[in-house]
């Protein structure tokens, strides 16, 4: 069955960056969707409708025991990389 679209208030999961020394690994975080842009701004999909060929953007709030970070343009990625998000897994 194929993920559904994000949308506004959804929960999602924000995977970090983590630092380069290994200091603080690449995590999982949860984030709200914010916004669902239109189309989309990275290449090869730069201007086609978000969700072309599955590829979304969202604009995420990331809650961090540090604090909050709006990020805009968020891209999804079923591989988890750091700087991308996720559907929570499903129990």
């Amino acid at each position: 069955m194929p993920e559904p679209q994000p949308s506004v208030g959804r929960i999602v999961h924000y995977v970090s960056h983590g630092t380069p020394g290994g200091e603080y690994p690449s995590q999982c975080r949860a984030a709200i969707v914010t916004e669902v842009p239109e189309f989309l701004t990275a290449e090869p999909f730069d201007g086609c409708p978000n969700g072309t060929e599955g590829q979304w953007a969202a604009g995420l709030a990331v809650l961090n025991p540090e604090g909050c970070f709006f990020n805009r343009d968020v891209a999804y990625s079923e591989e988890q990389h750091g700087g991308t998000w996720h559907w929570p897994e499903r129990a």
